[in-house]
This record gives C-alpha cells, structure tokens and sequence, in this order.
C-alpha cells in the first residue's frame, strides 16, 4: 500500500463503516478502520441468538474477511477515545492514529434514561454478549422454575417482560413466546406453559411507532395471538431485579427485564466536545461533515440530520446510505468537485412477529401475515455477510419452521 496516498480513518465497522470502506475499494487512497470489535455484526438478527434460533457466529463476520480482497485496506482492532481534530490524529489505545479525512461511524449504545436501576438490573440486546446473556438466562429461569415448590418465586422465574414496543421489542417478544410455547414446553414438561407470561410493555398509546395504524394493530393482534400480553401506556419507572415498577403504581414480580426501549450515540461522540442533541447525536451538515472541520464526517447513529424537519431515524438503511455518501464526498473532495447533500431514501421497514407472521411497509405498499413474513426472510438472509452465513441460517429457519425446533439451547459461557 502507497504510503504517500491521502489517509481515510473510519471509525466503527457497523454498517456505516462497511459501506463506506466498500466505496472507497480500488480509489487513490488508503483506509484504516478502527474498531474494539474484530468483527462485523448483524445487528437485525440479535433477537434471534437472544432466542435460541440462530449462534452468534451466523450473524457476525470477522472485519479482516470482508475486506481480504480489497488491497488499500487495513484494519486497527483497538478501543477509541477521542480525536484531536487540530492535529488530525484518532487518539485510541494502542496510539495514534493520523487522517486526512475521518469518518465517525460509531454506531449507538443502549439507553436506560439514566435509571441507574434499570441499567443494573435490566437485560439489554446491543452486542453479541448481550444477546447469549439473554439466551442464557430465560433457559437458566426455566432450569430453576421446574424445581422450585414455592408457587410465588416460581411465577416471577417465568415472568418475561420486554421493554418497549419498536420492532427490536416486538420481534423479541414474538420470537420468546415462540420459543416458550413450541420449543421449551416440550424440555420442560413439568411446566405448564399456560403459566408463562411473556409481556410487551410500552410507554406509548402504540407499538411501532412509525407504522401505518393499520399495521400496528395487525402486529398487535399477532402478538397476542401468541400469547403476549401487549401493554400500552406501561411505561417503567424502577426495576430491583425481582419487582419491575410501573409509573401507574403497578408491581410486576419478575426475573427477567428485556430492555428494548431506547438507544443514544456512542459515548464516544460525548469526548468530542460537540454539539450534540438530547441522545447524544453530533450535529451535521446536509454534506454529514462536521461544521467548520470539513475533513471529518459523521455518519449512522452518531449523526444528527434533519430531513423534512424531522431527524433522520437511527436505522441501518440511514447508516449503510450516509456511509456510501460520506465516502462518495471525500472522493469528490480529493477531485476538487463540490460536495454533495445528503438525501435519504426510505426503502421501508418490517417487523416480524414469529412464523407466517410480520409487518412490512415499503414504496407506500403495505404488507401483512406470510408475504410480509417472507419478504422479511429474504431481506435479512440478504443483508448477511458470507455465503456460508446465509446457508447456515436458511438450514436453522427450515428446521425451525418445520420441526418447531431450536439447536442453540445452550446455556454457556459465552
């Protein structure tokens, strides 16, 4: 690789990240990406780990694979703390490391709304050990509840709240009591599933926010089809880890909170001293450079646009699309050609609901039940990095949907 060559740092390989180095493959420059983690994850399918469909290694991708062929490319697994924007340097742990262009793409951490007790004692599902800690401990409550006599403490192990009602909320809830009502109820037949309670608590008077009302109330009506006892205007104030405490002054004796309620930028956008918004996105211009440091853009969910009047949503559609722009308007740069504004173009969004069932809503069409439920299968098998990942997690579906079965029951370590 050409050392003279112009130096594009991107931080973060998530979607904005990847895509962004994608574009910038074969180009006059080099790229660098920096990232704690040494591989790429799927974020979309982590309720499905958390649920025992699918293993961690399906649904992530070691960063140095995807980029194998690509020669101007080099990757730095090492944690990041902050950037010297005067001197052009990302300040990690292993040292620093100079750019002449940067492309923030730090994707987002979970949000407890600062309730220290939730953030004690809640479940989150953001990373890979998120989501086998997930997976471990509903098996872990179901192991403790088929021995334990007491008829109360019983009940709160199979007691399963899940903390809002986006399609992260939503899938989750879907998936669980599929997996409680199909799979479990045949390994634990000294439990009377008709006991296990799986509820979907959100703070909203809706679930999927965002979605026609028609295809909220069908979700709706899928989730208690199967057994989800749906709460609207159920929003938390406190959890010890035995009792979840609503603001209405209900009690809810449970083991297991899944937090599926908000998301913020990374912390690291917090060390930048920026301007930020109240969930801790730094502010762009339509360009996504940083006003007054153009050699810095930011991307995904660390980055606060406007569109319409309205923020741009914290999706993968929006990173995967300002990761491409980013990168399209460095190149430019470097051609002394004017800098683009950013358009997003809102491909849709879909929820699952567990088999035969989810909604989907693209180009003003909407859909509903198995169509929706397949077109969501494809995107998502699409959207998986490696033929090998794709196969393997068809083979899962299939078996899943066949033989109402799971492999990965497995409580482990990691």
């Amino acid at each position: 690789m050409k050392e003279n060559l112009p130096h594009v740092v991107i931080v973060g390989s998530g979607f904005g990240g990847l895509h962004a180095a994608r574009v910038l493959a074969g180009k006059g420059v080099r790229v660098t990406m920096i990232d704690k983690r040494n591989y790429h994850l799927f974020q979309p399918l982590l309720y499905q780990v958390a649920t025992a469909g699918i293993s961690p290694h399906e649904i992530a991708y070691p960063v140095r694979a995807i980029f194998q062929q690509q020669k101007n490319f080099e990757f730095v697994m090492a944690r990041v703390w902050g950037v010297d924007f005067a001197r052009q340097v990302v300040l990690t742990e292993s040292g620093e490391v100079p750019y002449d262009y940067l492309i923030l793409a730090a994707g987002a951490s979970v949000n407890f709304f600062g309730n220290p007790s939730l953030e004690q004692n809640a479940l989150p599902l953001k990373d890979v050990s998120d989501a086998v800690t997930v997976r471990n401990h509903v098996l872990r409550m179901f192991e403790q509840a088929a021995h334990e006599m007491d008829g109360r403490k019983r009940q709160a192990l199979l007691t399963f709240a899940v903390v809002g009602g986006g399609p992260t909320g939503v899938e989750t809830a879907g998936a669980l009591s599929e997996l409680i009502r199909l799979v479990l109820r045949k390994d634990y037949r000294k439990i009377n599933v008709e006991n296990v309670r799986v509820l979907l608590l959100e703070a909203a008077p809706f679930i999927l926010g965002g979605f026609p009302p028609a295809l909220q109330a069908a979700a709706r009506r899928s989730l208690e089809e199967k057994k989800v006892e749906v709460r609207v205007e159920a929003k938390v104030s406190n959890y010890d880890g035995e009792k979840l405490m609503l603001e209405s002054g209900e009690v809810i004796p449970t083991r297991t909170v899944l937090w599926s309620a908000g998301v913020r930028a990374a912390s690291l956008m917090n060390t930048l001293g920026l301007e930020q918004d109240r969930i801790g996105r730094v502010r762009v211009l339509p360009t996504l450079q940083l006003p007054n440091i153009p050699q810095v853009f930011v991307v995904g969910d660390a980055a606060y646009l406007e569109e319409n009047g309205k923020p741009l949503p914290m999706v993968a559609q929006v990173a995967m699309q300002q990761g491409r722009h980013a990168a399209q308007n460095i190149l430019a740069a470097l051609a002394k050609q004017p800098l683009q504004p950013f358009r997003y173009h809102d491909l849709g969004s879909m929820a699952t609901i567990g088999r035969n069932a989810a909604v989907a809503v693209t180009f003003g069409l909407q859909f509903r039940g198995f169509l929706a439920w397949f077109v969501w299968l494809v995107v998502h098998l699409i959207g998986l990095i490696g033929f090998r990942n794709r196969l393997i997690v068809l083979i899962n579906w299939a078996w899943d949907y066949f033989f109402y079965d799971r492999a990965v029951r497995l409580i482990t370590r990691e």
